[in-house]
């Protein structure tokens, strides 16, 4: 049992090894560089080759039943959950084999309308306590419900 984090964009790593260290999990923090590598001896630092999508193959390559990944990126996301590992978004949104084809299918078309319309402006929302507080609560319940799968 393991936690994965993709960390490049990552706002709750801090959580996930607050989390993690209690439960006693190895976690790996894998990402492009340019992190500060923890000391925590549970968490190791995984630095990929720079290109697209090298540290989501990393992770899809080695997540599976029994195994947490966080992530905001919807295709990983979809990668994981096949593979059968349980997967949260940075806010705590759990993605499961019953809502990861109609994210997949939005983040698809929400692609296609911001490619038809490049001078749209506007973000995503930004991330507030709420959201790490709801994550902190989803990654708990996560790593309770893959300990009993192991």
């Amino acid at each position: 049992m393991a936690i994965y984090v993709d960390a490049d964009a990552c706002p709750v790593k801090a959580e996930v090894e607050k989390v993690g260290t209690r439960h006693k999990l190895q976690m790996f923090i894998v990402s492009n560089g340019g992190l500060r590598p923890s000391q925590n001896p549970l968490v190791e630092n995984v630095i990929v080759p720079d290109g697209p999508d090298v540290a989501d193959m990393w992770i899809a390559d080695r997540a599976g039943p029994g195994d947490v990944v966080i992530t905001g990126d919807i295709p990983l996301a979809a990668k994981c959950v096949a593979a059968g590992a349980a997967v949260l978004k940075h806010n705590g949104e759990a993605l499961t084999g019953a809502n990861i084809g109609n994210i997949l299918a939005t983040r698809d078309l929400m692609a296609d309308i911001r490619a038809a319309d490049p001078f749209r402006t506007g973000g995503g929302k930004s991330f507030a306590k709420t959201d790490r507080s709801r994550f902190l609560d989803a990654l708990e319940r996560a790593v309770r419900a893959a300990a009993q799968i192991r």
